[in-house]
């Protein structure tokens, strides 16, 4: 008899992957697999339906990302509303552990969209696509799948599911998409330098580290008073984290914090007080691209940071790398 669990754990990361690249949602990922397995569950208990697994990982592949389009097409309604800006949930990991998302290694296909973007920024620019756009880049641009098998998920033509492809490649690549290419040397020498330019509240020294173009997005989902909108520029943008950070900030000397992976890519963990003396907990992510900061992107909606480890007594502002 078949061990159905033993086969389709050895899968489960990847579909994790597959899953969180589409819907930027840990919970909605682990939500698409479950479902998957459910329905792996019963396609084996039909001779008909079993029949039609021929190779496992294409099936579950298949299937998962079936659910998650569906996913994708209700979850634009729910965004609609959502208050102010939004962002994926980040996956935070500490300094030193491995990059991937959910512990797994993508193919090395993934090579159209990580030359360009990687971790919370490509998240944040994914959303830009319609959910057709999105699966089929995901899948093939990210997952290799060949365009043959992207169609079936979609329910269209090969040559449809290719030109879905090229509309989302070139969103995604548009000259008002913030860019990270930065790898961790320089990820970490700009961070350094934004902490410490934030640190000294000299906004000539901040604005040395950010791009003229960058943008400031912040989801507190509308527990906390955050811009509605993102604030763009260097100068708007500089002055906006000194009036957080700076020594003459709102948080000033109330912040722990600690460097940190989120989605792969070098951010930080923060701690605070609001000025009612509420907690709050950021996740601060940053794309960097040709020395500067592209994009800092704030998640302090304490509903997508429910499982992130407090901070220890050590941590401290400015954080020690």
């Amino acid at each position: 008899m078949r061990d159905l669990a033993t086969e389709f754990e050895a899968e489960r990361a990847r579909l994790l992957a597959v899953a969180h690249r589409m819907l930027g949602s840990r919970s909605e990922a682990e939500d698409a697999v479950q479902e998957t397995w459910l329905r792996y569950a019963g396609a084996l208990a039909d001779p008909v339906a079993r029949a039609e697994i021929r190779e496992l990982s294409a099936w579950l592949t298949t299937t998962c990302a079936r659910i998650c389009l569906d996913v994708l097409r209700s979850a634009r309604v729910r965004r609609e509303a959502y208050p102010g800006q939004w962002l994926p949930e980040p996956v935070v990991s500490p300094l030193g552990t491995p990059p991937p998302v959910d512990g797994y290694a993508p193919d090395p296909a993934e090579r159209a969209v990580r030359t360009d973007q990687v971790g919370t920024a490509l998240l944040v620019v994914l959303e830009r696509l319609a959910p057709e756009q999105r699966v089929a880049l995901v899948l093939h641009d990210v997952f290799a799948m060949p365009f043959a098998r992207v169609a079936d998920v979609l329910s269209t033509t090969e040559a449809a599911a290719r030109q879905l492809a090229s509309r989302a490649r070139r969103a995604v690549t548009a000259p008002d998409v913030p860019r990270h290419t930065a790898d961790p040397v320089e990820q970490r020498r700009v961070l350094e330098a934004f902490v410490a330019a934030t640190e000294s509240g000299e906004l000539g020294q901040l604005l040395q580290v950010l791009a003229p173009d960058v943008v400031f997005v912040g989801d507190s989902g509308g527990h906390f008073p955050a811009a509605r909108r993102p604030v763009v520029g260097a100068d708007a943008v500089g002055r906006f984290a000194l009036g957080l950070f700076g020594r003459a900030g709102r948080y000033a000397h109330r912040v722990r914090a600690r460097p940190v992976l989120v989605d792969g890519v070098l951010g930080l963990q923060m701690e605070t007080l609001h000025s009612d003396g509420r907690p709050i907990r950021l996740v601060s992510a940053f794309a960097v691209d040709q020395g500067r900061i592209t994009a800092i992107y704030n998640q302090l909606n304490p509903e997508k940071l429910a499982d992130l480890p407090r901070l220890g007594g050590d941590d401290g502002w400015p954080p020690r790398w």
